[in-house]
């Protein structure tokens, strides 16, 4: 039985098409154009060409047929309005049968080149429909939602750290700690810009310049002599030579935790309130952390069960259209491609390749989200519709009605049912899959549900920091 509804026959007086299934996920598409519709299309190419031929006696464009047919022959003409009008037939024809073409077709004239009714075929390829195996048993590994009382704690000491104080000390120097130096930083003799300085005040273990500064001027105490070798931080520079004296030794002295500090560095009143609002976003956080893990992770799993190789003209649609998405992006910022490479040092063969390897992610995902569906019979019907141009309204402020007319003027109905069935099928999805921690634990679905607000966050960081996220089209 063929994939497409109304494959036996379809007619829109007065073009006819046929749509047959052909191997290697290409189909044919068999269309029919009566002499009458012909005949209209090359009165058309004649008034075309009346706009671009010079005739002595007429003003561009006034040229009556007669005279334009007995200069260039009314064969020219039929060839113009056959060229125009057959990548026109065949997208209507596309858009009747629903095919999911996903490739420039191949257009053959069968009959009528010359004169009466035209007949021509159109072989495309298509998105194929994968097999899936396995999808039903999934198991994904994600962080844990649960708060760590460790993870409130550190981030206590982190705000008692920025206001802390340091006081001298008779110990050696530990991570932590500040140390007055003198430093002297040279290469191959040269003293080095920026790496000499005296009296400088240095945290052990802030990686600050090279690691290897650190790994000296740990268990270093006051009066110390320091000289050693340090890798350049650049690649392919030559070693560089350091000499430290060390002045002093601070130990860090953090403020007492009271309410009073409390309430004079933070919006809190109390010890008590800061951490319970820590707790809180930290919660938060750690919940669209774990949703949107559960979702990539879900969709790396669907990945890795796909054995069959995915069409290369699926991967160049993502591709261009990452790239062009990408290149929009940035003029909006006022750059363009060529000044983005130069700031992150990467070659056009390097985004090339990497935006290829997230290209066939995403298509992958895109196959296995349309097995599932077809799998397990998801369909679409006019609430979903209603459902999704909703949501689209409220997201960008616009109309719904007018998002749907727009989509159905430019002929993006198929794609838009395909992007809810998707959707369906994912949602499916994520209730079937067995999600543990890190350590193992099966972690309670109630626990990662997101109030709409969160939920928004979480959607709009998934589609802005991972293109490759379930659900997204490949067209």
């Amino acid at each position: 039985m063929s994939r497409y509804p109304g494959s036996d026959h379809y007619t829109a007086s007065p073009v006819k098409s046929t749509v047959e299934t052909l191997e290697g996920n290409k189909v044919k598409l068999l269309i029919e154009v009566e002499a009458s519709e012909i005949d209209h299309q090359v009165d058309e190419a004649f008034r075309r060409m009346a706009k671009q031929v010079r005739l002595p006696g007429f003003r561009p464009g006034k040229a009556p047929r007669k005279v334009l047919e007995a200069r260039l022959g009314i064969g020219a003409a039929r060839q113009d309005a056959l060229r125009e009008s057959l990548p026109e037939y065949y997208a209507e024809a596309v858009k009747n049968h629903e095919v999911d073409a996903i490739a420039a077709p191949e257009l053959e004239i069968i009959s009528g080149a010359e004169e009466g009714g035209v007949s021509f075929e159109a072989v495309v390829e298509t998105r194929p429909l994968l097999t899936l195996e396995g999808y039903r048993d999934l198991r994904v590994v994600i962080p844990s939602p649960a708060v760590d009382e460790a993870d409130v704690d550190a981030r206590v000491e982190r705000l008692q750290t920025q206001h802390a104080d340091y006081e001298v000390t008779d110990r050696p120097a530990e991570d932590g700690d500040q140390v007055l130096i003198d430093i002297a930083g040279s290469q191959d003799g040269e003293a080095v810009e920026g790496l000499t300085a005296s009296d400088y005040a240095y945290e052990v273990g802030s990686g600050g310049v090279v690691p290897e500064i650190d790994e000296n001027l740990r268990g270093a105490s006051a009066g110390a002599q320091l000289t050693f070798d340090a890798q350049h931080p650049e690649e392919g520079e030559a070693p560089l030579q350091f000499t430290i004296e060390v002045h002093e030794v601070r130990g860090r002295v953090l403020p007492e935790l009271t309410d009073a500090w409390v309430a004079e560095v933070s919006e809190y009143a109390t010890v008590e309130a800061m951490r319970t609002a820590f707790r809180e976003q930290q919660a938060r956080q750690k919940l669209v952390a774990a949703n949107m893990a559960l979702q990539q992770k879900t969709a790396e799993a669907l990945i890795a069960l796909i054995t069959e190789d995915v069409p290369p003209a699926l991967v160049q649609n993502e591709l261009s259209a990452r790239i062009n998405n990408l290149d929009s992006r940035m003029r909006s910022q006022g750059m363009d491609l060529g000044r983005y490479l130069q700031l992150t040092g990467q070659s056009a063969e390097d985004l090339v390749a990497e935006q290829r390897t997230a290209s066939e992610e995403a298509v992958k995902v895109d196959l296995a989200l349309r097995a599932v569906a077809e799998a397990e019979g998801h369909e679409v019907n006019g609430e979903d519709l209603e459902q999704h141009f909703a949501e689209l309204s409220r997201r960008f402020g616009v109309d719904a009605e007018e998002i749907r007319v727009n989509f159905e003027r430019a002929g993006q109905m198929l794609a838009v049912r395909s992007d809810v069935k998707k959707a369906k099928a994912l949602d499916w999805l994520l209730k079937q899959v067995e999600i543990v921690d890190e350590d193992g634990n099966v972690v309670d679905r109630a626990s990662l549900e997101l109030s709409a607000d969160a939920d928004d966050a979480d959607t709009d960081a998934a589609e802005h920091d991972n293109p490759g996220a379930p659900g997204e089209d490949a067209e």
